[in-house]
């Protein structure tokens, strides 16, 4: 199913009201918000997905650090996680399934929160995540509509999950493949840590729609026009050799048909222009902040650590989502 298709299905449902609610269904973004009391609100996230990587223990990993990051990206801390558990009894053997488990938990146990349960079914098709709940004082909430003209954009890793993804399936690009899984089982703690000290006006992360897929949701939630700086991108090693032979996702068309509000300079290369629709597993969290305070972010990022950190675009002006890619 792709973005179009789900969007459409959810706005046949009434929306639910209730007043507590902060952060809902209507802007796409990254988690749940309910205000429990005035200083208190709660973070809610679910996500979970198929193996991308053959290693079980590492999958576990990523698919845990997927989950977190929703959290992350509204500016909370994890409390608490559920695991949520496909696995194909009688066809892999329990020590897969052990390895995955034990992933998920030591990547949990890593954010400094706990895991308190879950649900598993049997499947033919592995597949694992988790279902988050976080707190963070309701005035202190990160969302993806606050974007105001004159913002700049940082971006906290790099991209190409995707591509390097399909790569690892065509036995191509090993240093690309072993970069990118390194990647996506990194936490977005320490970004959302650093940035807390700044004025952040949105964030969210980028995974399964792309980067122009949640620079587009953060566009038309805070009903500004955002460029984007293509020569600024950062990029897992090998990942636009890889888009340049082909071996882009299927998820990146999907996303590509999607976005109608795109416009590329004719400058852009089409593997470039691949690396922004590319799905993302576990991808980095983009900051909009005051324009005068994008690179001293970007700065205090690489200083924690975060070596593919990088000032990406600015938003505009006011508009309706409209993106342009120089």
């Amino acid at each position: 199913m792709g973005p179009g298709d789900l969007a459409g299905i959810l706005r046949q449902l009434p929306v639910m009201h209730n007043p507590n609610v902060l952060v809902g269904i209507t802007t796409s973004d990254d988690a749940g918000v309910y205000k429990l009391n005035e200083t208190t609100a709660l973070v809610q996230t679910v996500d979970f997905f198929t193996p991308i990587v053959d290693d079980p223990y590492l999958f576990g990993q990523i698919a845990a650090a997927n989950s977190l990051s929703d959290i992350y990206a509204m500016g909370a801390m994890p409390l608490t996680a559920l695991n949520l558990v496909a696995f194909p009894q009688g066809k892999l053997a329990g020590e897969v399934l052990l390895a995955i488990l034990q992933g998920g938990r030591d990547k949990v146990a890593e954010a400094g929160a706990v895991i308190i349960g879950g649900h598993t079914i049997d499947d033919d098709e592995p597949k694992y995540g988790l279902a988050v709940t976080g707190i963070t004082h309701p005035n202190k909430v990160w969302t993806n509509a606050g974007a105001q003209p004159g913002d700049a954009l940082v971006l906290t890793k790099a991209l190409g999950t995707g591509i390097l993804a399909s790569a690892d399936r065509a036995s191509l690009f090993p240093e690309g493949v072993a970069a990118a899984a390194a990647s996506m089982a990194a936490l977005n703690a320490v970004a959302a840590q650093i940035a807390s000290d700044f004025s952040v006006h949105a964030c969210t992360d980028i995974t399964g729609f792309g980067l122009l897929g949640h620079v587009f949701e953060m566009a038309a939630g805070s009903n500004v026009s955002i460029v984007i700086n293509s020569q600024a991108l950062p990029l897992l090693p090998d990942a636009a050799e890889a888009a340049a032979m082909g071996l882009v996702p299927a998820g990146a068309y999907a996303n590509r048909n999607y976005l109608q509000t795109v416009t590329f300079a004719d400058s852009v290369k089409e593997n470039i222009r691949d690396i922004c629709f590319d799905p993302q597993t576990s991808g980095g969290l983009l900051f909009a902040v005051p324009g005068h305070q994008g690179e001293a972010l970007a700065v205090a990022l690489a200083n924690a650590g975060l070596v593919d950190v990088n000032v990406i675009g600015q938003v505009t002006a006011q508009g309706e989502g409209d993106i342009y890619v120089r």
